[in-house]
């Protein structure tokens, strides 16, 4: 580990479109091979498709699915003794919204349907409403996490 300075945090720049960090941040994880232009209008699409079949403000339902995914606890492994335990760990608000975009992105493209747009619009819709399958990954996180609750005295 470096014994100099903590690296700085950089956050991006804001959305062009709704003037958020968390869209510009989704943005970027949904990009493949540097196609930024690509992964905005899929986004958009997406939000006008919500906008479309609910007839809600999209930013909300977005916000919301994040907020329903994110997990509040994860397990890391800790070796100790020659065995490994899987120890209980709170988890930063900052890796918690990392972990529920990328949940939330990998079962969009691993979901049915046309375009990735609809995709995403679906699983957005099923997050907001607290069911889904990013849903169901937060909660077999809790679920671990809440199994070895008795190795939480290992907890670094």
């Amino acid at each position: 580990m470096s014994r100099r300075n903590q690296a700085t945090k950089r956050l991006p720049p804001p959305d062009p479109v709704y003037d958020s960090q968390l869209i510009q941040r989704f943005i970027n994880r949904m990009m493949q091979r540097g196609k930024r232009s690509t992964a905005q209008r899929l986004f958009y699409t997406a939000l006008t498709i919500i906008e479309d079949k609910l007839k809600q403000e999209p930013l909300e339902v977005f916000n919301k699915a994040v907020k329903n995914v994110t997990p509040l606890v994860e397990v890391k492994a800790r070796r100790v003794g020659g065995s490994t335990y899987q120890v209980p760990v709170e988890v930063k608000t900052s890796r918690g919204v990392a972990l529920a975009t990328q949940w939330i992105i990998t079962n969009s493209r691993k979901r049915g349907g046309r375009s990735f747009a609809e995709r995403l619009s679906a699983e957005l819709i099923d997050a907001s409403n607290g069911n889904g399958a990013s849903v169901k990954k937060r909660d077999d996180t809790h679920k671990m996490a809440e199994a070895n609750k008795a190795f939480a005295h290992y907890r670094y």
